[in-house]
């Protein structure tokens, strides 16, 4: 690997379909996670807020400090931000007694910050850019605040809303649906795509979570909880291994892959990259960017 193409690396990981199901797979065992501390083992919220806190500061400074992407450092963060996101979620929400809605409200309302400061800061919010330590506070930032609001608003739909379990994971999942087909047939912004995608996919796993561990007097199928975690976090570990994940790429040189999703049928982004490049040095034609994204055609871009 030469210097340029180190410097063009980003460390987080390539957004392709394996990222999605790991990804959901993650915020599950948050939520089942979270409550086997927490109710289980009867730490308490604030007790399981401050365990899965203070591992997840360790973790996000050990992938800042990291040179390149490391695939099992990053999922273990990730896991530790929806754990963190779960017991400080029902902290807001029980012990503090602001309730879903409020604590929701209150949430969202973080996340909108932090995204603001992250676009003033940088001109975007995009995951491609993320490769300086800079960049990495705000995306580890975002993803906590979004892990957060998550646990906050499943809760919400499912009681709150009167949904269920059920009911508030089929909602979830029409907005995911909702969202692929607005990346395939308009010119949505895909940056705005992907952030909106990855923030459903927490609720969406946090319903999940609920629906496995919650008694079955209130909608739930009352599974253990710590073997839940086990099975999850087991199934987690297969899905690294037989889906290996590669790091995505910071904008340089080449032709960015989608931030949605992989390029369709197992294509390698780096060969359609250089041969678009070939193509567009003959014809003296460029690619139409979507709507939102960069109009270099190099990477889709929020600003």
């Amino acid at each position: 690997m030469n210097d340029n193409t180190k410097q063009t690396l980003s460390k987080v990981p390539a957004v392709t379909l394996g990222f999605w199901v790991i990804k959901v797979l993650a915020t599950t065992l948050g939520e089942t996670g979270g409550d086997t501390v927490t109710m289980t083992l009867k730490w308490g919220y604030l007790a399981g807020a401050a365990l899965f806190g203070g591992t997840l500061v360790a973790l996000v400074a050990a992938q800042i400090f990291a040179k390149r992407f490391h695939s099992i450092l990053y999922w273990l963060t990730i896991v530790a931000s929806t754990t963190f996101g779960t017991t400080l979620a029902d902290f807001a929400d029980r012990s503090l007694g602001i309730g879903y809605t409020g604590g929701s409200l209150l949430l969202l309302c973080c996340l909108g910050a932090t995204m603001g400061l992250w676009y003033w800061s940088q001109g975007t919010v995009s995951v491609n850019t993320v490769a300086t330590s800079k960049v990495e506070a705000f995306y580890w930032a975002t993803i906590t605040f979004s892990q957060t609001l998550g646990t906050a608003l499943g809760d919400w739909l499912a009681d709150t809303g009167g949904l269920g379990y059920e009911g508030g994971a089929l909602v979830f999942v029409a907005g995911l649906a909702a969202g692929i087909s607005l990346y395939y047939w308009t010119r949505v912004s895909s940056v705005v795509l992907f952030w909106a995608a990855f923030i459903l996919t927490r609720p969406l796993g946090a319903t999940v979570g609920d629906f496995l561990d919650k008694p079955v007097d209130n909608g739930g199928m009352n599974l253990s909880r710590p073997w839940a975690s086990a099975v999850i976090a087991a199934l987690i570990v297969v899905l690294l291994i037989v889906l290996p994940q590669r790091a995505g790429r910071h904008p340089g040189q080449e032709e960015m892959p989608s931030e949605f999703g992989a390029q369709p049928g197992g294509i390698d982004d780096s060969q359609i990259a250089h041969d678009l490049a070939d193509e567009n040095a003959s014809t003296g034609q460029t690619k139409a960017p979507r709507d939102g994204d960069s109009g270099s055609g190099s990477e889709p871009d929020a600003g």
